[in-house]
């Protein structure tokens, strides 16, 4: 239970690119937050600083404090960005957001990284198969940041990515 207060970004009218947005967030994407006077970028950056700025606030162990548990999170938050994320967004984008633009999804960019990702979760499988999450035994943030995207897969109609393997599912 953090407090905030949440601004939303009309990004249809271009909100993001706006002087009063981009003096805060230079690229003219979201999110970013404002803790203090404190102006962070990049949704990884924000959760990490929350996670060690309010340990009190239950989020104790997402970040493991121990170097060797910290490194294999270090491990787990590197396969999420390089072997998970950047082919579940495109799928996302094409199968999710588009639409709702009503634009069509490219299905040849869907197959390709759906082809990619399965190939990936192969490996996760494995890796689920020795522990129950990617950095060991209790969940930290590597295994949550699946999930803004990944979440995403099943209304995308792939949800069968994760179901189809026990130890991903």
């Amino acid at each position: 239970d953090i407090p905030y207060e949440l601004i939303v970004v009309d990004l249809t009218k271009g909100e993001h690119k706006k002087p009063d947005h981009t003096e805060k967030q230079p690229f003219g994407q979201i999110p970013y937050i404002d803790d203090n006077g404190f102006i962070l970028y990049e949704s990884r950056a924000i959760a990490r600083y929350l996670i060690k700025n309010y340990p009190e606030k239950g989020t104790q162990g997402l970040i493991p404090s121990d170097p060797k548990a910290e490194a294999l999170f270090e491990q787990a938050a590197s396969v999420e960005v390089s072997n998970f994320n950047a082919f579940a967004a495109a799928v996302a984008v094409e199968k999710v957001f588009k639409p709702r633009r009503n634009l069509q999804a490219d299905e040849a960019k869907v197959a390709e990284n759906i082809a990619s990702l399965k190939a990936k979760l192969d490996v996760y499988e494995v890796i689920l198969g020795k522990h129950d999450y990617l950095a060991g035994d209790n969940v930290t943030l590597a295994d949550l940041q699946h999930l803004p995207y990944g979440s995403l897969l099943f209304p995308a109609g792939y949800g069968d990515v994760f179901t189809s393997r026990k130890n991903v599912a």
